[in-house]
């Protein structure tokens, strides 16, 4: 007889730890138990049986790895943490005696990050653990990036001190120093949510969101102790990549800060670079001969070999021909085309020579930034494609190329708001105001030679690599559609960057034209919230119920059965479609008859005008119905399994190819009103 295993040592029992189980074996408290998962990357695991896993407790609890916990049992943190926990309580019995003078001397020893700026621990042997090499720390910076400047703006509270902004906004603009040094930036994208951008560092794409410099409201559903424990440990792996990177381009990390230009608001100007004395690994440069030295002995004996080839006499015709057949085996500088295997494929980005260099897009400018325009992401993207001086309004700022919007160096300038022409009368009227919306100027204000262009100039050139027609962009102008860098082309989808032509359906623009004229006017809001019928009721109940699609045993071998009954159950056409034949047949017998009783009577024979809209509508029907016909024939062929796909597959396209309908559609009328604005 095999020996009897005690209840709960075995299994989930074993395998899974609760939350309050942990919290007594680690003997913290909750708060800490909370930031020691967090540093260490341990999550919550969900059991297949909770009843079992909590040895047949019914309530709902949070469950952890056993290991994962025995694994937190030899954390340095939790010293510091249990230590922390005994001051607390000295100070706590301190007080309660009434001695103030111990108490203040042990207030010293504690831990108070809130004020201090420090603490008294530190997570580099965590960032170590959890990034074995640098490739994995770069590709979990996104998010640290996208925490980071979010707290970078946040105003201070007590959940939010002023030291832990001070420190993020400063790690934040190291690293912004080292993609302008690196020129690393590659894209950016003004969003609702805030500015998105794209950065590639040894291979890897990194890609953060950076919110609006606005006036921000801390509200009460937001849990900032929990965010804060990120912060936390994102400061400390941005550090260390900061510091890898700047030693990486022969920097010394980290930079020197002036304090008086950070708080006049100079941004990336309080900070001064330095090469250190290493300098950055740099590949070996050929070495140029002098002309004292005697030529090298390989390169003369190729200029012989080509002269001999000169000097031989021509070669027959076979002869230069197979010549030219082994020179178009050879490698070219030709670029390879990407093209799909099969019609119907996705569009891949083509390859292509840029025709200027991306770092130095900016560098033969000189910008000047209205007092209207968002100065910190112009500045940084300028600088991070090349310009090397950019002036603003003494407002915005120190660290500024020049304050006197009429030095004659600037050749663009960046407005956002809209001219106004004024007389000197109306400007000694308003002289009291302060638009902000529009921009007041007498005759002859604008400086002569000087580009004047609006923000989104500088990051549509930036995402095409290459310098857009600044009078598209100009102060007032309908600014072209900004779109997306990072969306991939998909074949079949709407491209708002194609022409209309290229997307359309054969007849769709006849077809459009006909629906208006029969339906009635609704509004843009109306259109892209309707939701054309795509299937019919009896399809869709069917795609929605055959959801599980991996088949049971059952059903597969009832598939050949499900075909035949399909097979079988096929009565013939409906009655509709014979009623449609009849009146085909007796359309054109009486068109028959009418030519013969014209030819009798010598009278020419009136033609009908076709419609080319309803010519093209009953097309359209004609061919829809012909391809309906067509798959009905294909799933009778298919078993039940297969032919659920099938419908599934059938319904999610034709949902797409109605959304990418209405969009062409909405297009279409905003180019024939004559709203549409020009394509840079």
């Amino acid at each position: 007889m095999g020996r009897v295993k005690k209840k709960g040592t075995a299994g989930q029992a074993k395998n899974f730890i609760t939350r309050t189980q942990a919290v007594r074996k680690l003997q913290i408290s909750l708060p800490d138990f909370r930031k020691l998962c967090i540093w260490k990357g341990i999550y919550p695991r969900e059991p297949r049986n909770k009843k079992k896993a909590a040895k047949n407790a019914t309530h709902s609890t949070t469950f952890y790895y056993t290991k994962d916990i025995q694994y937190l049992l030899h954390e340095p943190l939790l010293q510091k943490f249990r230590e922390q926990k005994a001051l607390e309580k000295k100070i706590s019995k301190a007080l309660g005696r009434g001695d103030a003078h111990d108490a203040q001397r042990l207030e010293k020893n504690a831990s108070r990050p809130e004020k201090t700026g420090k603490t008294k621990y530190t997570l580099d042997h965590v960032i170590r653990e959890r990034y074995p090499t640098f490739v994995d720390a770069l590709r979990d910076l996104d998010d640290c990036l996208s925490m980071l400047f979010l707290f970078a703006n946040l105003p201070s509270t007590q959940t939010v001190p002023a030291k832990m902004i001070a420190r993020c906004e400063r790690l934040c603009l190291e690293f912004e120093h080292y993609l302008i040094v690196s020129n690393s930036l590659r894209k950016s994208f003004l969003s609702i949510k805030g500015i998105y951008y794209q950065a590639t560092i040894q291979g890897q794409d990194i890609l953060w969101l950076v919110p609006y410099r606005f006036n921000q409201r801390v509200t009460g559903d937001v849990d900032f102790r929990i965010m804060g424990t990120f912060v936390e440990f994102y400061q400390t792996l941005l550090g260390f990549v900061n510091f890898r990177l700047y030693t990486s381009v022969g920097l010394v990390y980290p930079p020197k800060f002036d304090k008086t230009s950070d708080d006049q608001d100079a941004q990336l100007g309080a900070f001064s670079l330095e090469n250190n004395s290493v300098g950055p690994i740099e590949q070996p440069k050929l070495q140029i001969a002098n002309g004292d030295s005697k030529p090298d002995p390989k390169l003369q004996a190729e200029i012989d070999k080509l002269m001999s080839q000169l000097n031989e006499p021509e070669k027959p015709a076979e002869a230069a021909k197979i010549d030219e057949e082994e020179a178009e085996e050879q490698p070219t500088d030709t670029i390879d085309k990407f093209e799909p295997m099969a019609p119907g494929g996705d569009i891949l980005p083509q390859p292509s020579y840029s025709a200027t260099d991306p770092s130095t897009l900016f560098s033969n400018f000189t910008f000047f930034l209205s007092r209207e325009t968002p100065r910190q992401p112009l500045e940084f993207i300028l600088k991070a494609f090349g310009c090397k001086r950019i002036g603003w309004d003494a407002v915005l700022g120190e660290g500024a190329f020049t304050h006197n919007e009429l030095d004659p160096a600037i050749t663009h300038q960046i407005v956002d708001r809209p001219p106004i022409q004024v007389n000197d009368e109306e400007e000694e009227q308003t002289k009291t105001e302060d638009n902000q919306t529009a921009q007041r100027l007498r005759p002859g204000a604008r400086v002569p030679g000087r580009i004047y262009v609006q923000p989104q100039w500088v990051w549509d050139s930036v995402n095409d690599e290459e310098l857009k027609r600044p009078d598209f962009y100009a102060p007032g102008a309908q600014l072209p559609p900004h779109l997306s860098p990072f969306v991939k082309k998909v074949q079949g989808q709407y491209d708002p960057s194609a022409p209309l032509a290229d997307q359309e359906r054969e007849n769709e623009e006849l077809e459009a034209d006909s629906d208006m004229d029969d339906e009635p006017d609704v509004s843009d809001d109306d259109l892209a919230v309707k939701e054309p019928k795509l299937l019919a009721s009896e399809d869709v109940d069917a795609s929605a119920a055959g959801m599980d699609v991996a088949g049971t045993d059952e059903e597969d071998s009832e598939a050949a059965s499900d075909s035949d009954d399909a097979a079988s159950s096929f009565g013939g056409f409906t009655d509709n479609e014979d009623e449609e034949e009849e009146d085909e047949a007796t359309s054109s017998a009486k068109q028959r008859q009418r030519e013969l009783e014209a030819e009798l009577s010598g009278v020419a024979i009136e033609e009908k005008v076709v419609d080319p809209k309803a010519k093209a509508r009953s097309a359209a029907k004609k061919k829809a119905k012909e391809e309906d016909e067509e798959i009905k024939r294909a799933q009778m062929m298919m078993s039940r399994r297969k032919r659920k796909i099938h419908e599934k597959m059938i319904y999610s396209n034709k949902k797409k190819d109605a959304e990418a309908e209405v969009l062409r559609n909405k297009r279409r009328k905003i180019e024939k009103s004559g709203k549409a604005a020009p394509r840079a």
